[in-house]
C-alpha cells in the first residue's frame, strides 16, 4: 500500500536486562566509538535513515511519516515525536500540556501524548478531557498497552460518543488552519502550540502558566485537567487584546482572568481578536473526501477593527511544493470595512476547486449593504445576516476560488 508509513520505537535503544535499560556504555559502534558518545543521536539517526527509506521507496516524489519515540536536536526534520509510555491518570493529563509546551519551543513542533494514558485504563470522563486536550495538539491519537481495557469512543454510552466524535470533528473542520501552522513550522522555524509568553513577552503573570496556551498566533485553549470540576480560571492575557469564546462567540477585553464555567462536553477556547481563521464547512470521513469541501473564514476584529490571517494549500503528500512550486499561500486582511483575499508568495501555482464560501466576521457592526470585487472585476451584493446581540456578521454565498483574488466591501 502506498500510505504504510513507520513508526520507530523503543529505539532510546531499550535493553530491558542491563542496569540502564539501554545498551551498556562501553558498548562499540562502528568507527570504535562508544555507545555513551552516541547514545543521543541513536534514535535521531533511526527516524532520518527511516524517513530516507521511504522517500527512496517512492522514488523521492511521496513525503514521509515516521513517527519516533527518541529523538533530538533536529528530528524535527524528519517526522513526528510522542512523549513515550504515560499512564492513565489525571496527573499525566495534566503534565503533558508543559510537556508539549518545552517540546514546541526547541523546535520539535508535530508533537503529542497517547490520549487516554498507554498504561492502565482512564475513567470515562478522563478520557474525554484527554480527547480535548489532544486534539488541539500537533500530534493526536489514541495509543495504549496491549493488555488494557479496550477503549474505543463508542464503548462507554451515547453522551460519551457524542462528545468525543464532536471533538474529533473540530479537529477535522480547523485542519486548514493546522496545516497553515506546519508550514509556518516548516519555513519559519514558528512552534505550532506555544506558551501564552510567546506571544505576550511583556506581560510577566503569563510566565508561569503552563495549563493553558496559544495555538500559533489565534487560538487559545485552557483544556480541563482535573476530574469533577465545574469552573476553570482562565487568563485572558494582552493589554488592548479582544477575546472572542469560540463557541458563543461571546467578546471580552484581555488582561483579565475569567471565572469560566465549564460541563463534560465544554473547554474554554478564544479566539484572540485581529486573526483570520480557516475552516472547513463540513467533515466527512476522511481528509481525502474533504479534499474539495468549501472554506469558512473566521474573522475576529481588534479594536482597531481589523484582522489579518493566512491559508496554505498544496495537494498534502507529495514533494510538488518544493521541488514545482505547486501551492497556493493566501494571506487575508480585513481593514478599513474591507475584507481582502491575495496571493502570498507568487512563487506559487496550484490548481484547486475549493471555494470560499462564506465569510463570518465577530465584533462587526451592522452594514446596510455588502459588496463583493470578484475576480472578473464585477461587483455584486452579496447576501448576510447579522445577530445584534453577537454582533455577529455571516456573509454568505461568495463561491470565490481558493486561488483567486477577491474582495468584501463592508457599506455603512
Amino acid at each position: 500500500t502506498d500510505i504504510l508509513f513507520m513508526w520507530n520505537d523503543m529505539n532510546e535503544p531499550a535493553v530491558f536486562d542491563g542496569p540502564e535499560l539501554t545498551m551498556p556504555k562501553y558498548a562499540l559502534h562502528a568507527g570504535g566509538w562508544e555507545h555513551r558518545e552516541l547514545h543521543n543521536l541513536y534514535g535521531f539517526y533511526q527516524q532520518w535513515a527511516t524517513a530516507e527509506g521511504l522517500i527512496r521507496r517512492s522514488g523521492g516524489n511521496e513525503r514521509p511519516f515516521v513517527l519516533t519515540r527518541s529523538f533530538f536536536a533536529g528530528s524535527q526534520r524528519y517526522g513526528a515525536v510522542w512523549t513515550g509510555d504515560n499512564v492513565a491518570e489525571w496527573s499525566y493529563l495534566k503534565i503533558s500540556i508543559p510537556m508539549l509546551l518545552n517540546l514546541s519551543i526547541t523546535g520539535i513542533s508535530f508533537c503529542g501524548a497517547d490520549v487516554g494514558g498507554f498504561m492502565q485504563n482512564p475513567e470515562p470522563e478522563l478520557l474525554v478531557r484527554w480527547y480535548q486536550a489532544a486534539a488541539y495538539q500537533p500530534f493526536f491519537r489514541n495509543h495504549s498497552h496491549t493488555e488494557t481495557e479496550r477503549r474505543e469512543p463508542w464503548l462507554f454510552g451515547d453522551n460519551i460518543t457524542r462528545i468525543i466524535r464532536e471533538t474529533i470533528r473540530e479537529r477535522y473542520a480547523l485542519l486548514p488552519f493546522w496545516y497553515t501552522l506546519f508550514y509556518m513550522a516548516h519555513t519559519k522555524a514558528e512552534p505550532i502550540i506555544r506558551p501564552l509568553w510567546v506571544e505576550f513577552p511583556e506581560e510577566v503573570n503569563t510566565f508561569a502558566v503552563d495549563d493553558e496556551y496559544m495555538i500559533g498566533e489565534a487560538l487559545l485553549i485552557h483544556p480541563v485537567v482535573e476530574a469533577g470540576i465545574t469552573e476553570v480560571n482562565v487568563l485572558l492575557p494582552g493589554m488592548g487584546e479582544l477575546w472572542y469564546h469560540l463557541r458563543t462567540l461571546q467578546r471580552f477585553d484581555g488582561e483579565q482572568t475569567l471565572r469560566v464555567s465549564v460541563t463534560l462536553d465544554s473547554v474554554p477556547i478564544y479566539q484572540r481578536g485581529g486573526t483570520i481563521i480557516p475552516r472547513k464547512t463540513q467533515v466527512l470521513r476522511s481528509t481525502k473526501a474533504m479534499k474539495t469541501v468549501s472554506y469558512t473564514l473566521y474573522v475576529a476584529l481588534n479594536l482597531e477593527n481589523s484582522a489579518r490571517g493566512k491559508l496554505f494549500l498544496d495537494d498534502g503528500h507529495s514533494f510538488n511544493y518544493q521541488n514545482k512550486n505547486q501551492f497556493l499561500l493566501r494571506r487575508f486582511t480585513f481593514k478599513d470595512n474591507t475584507f481582502s483575499a491575495v496571493c502570498g508568495d507568487e512563487r506559487g501555482q496550484y490548481c484547486t476547486d475549493c471555494v470560499v464560501e462564506s465569510v463570518l466576521v465577530m465584533g462587526a457592526a451592522r452594514p446596510t449593504c455588502v459588496t463583493a470585487q470578484c475576480p472578473d472585476g464585477q461587483e455584486n451584493p452579496m447576501h448576510f445576516t447579522y445577530d445584534v446581540k453577537k454582533s455577529f456578521l455571516n456573509i454568505e454565498g461568495l463561491q470565490f476560488n481558493l486561488g483567486c483574488d477577491w474582495m468584501l466591501k463592508l457599506n455603512y
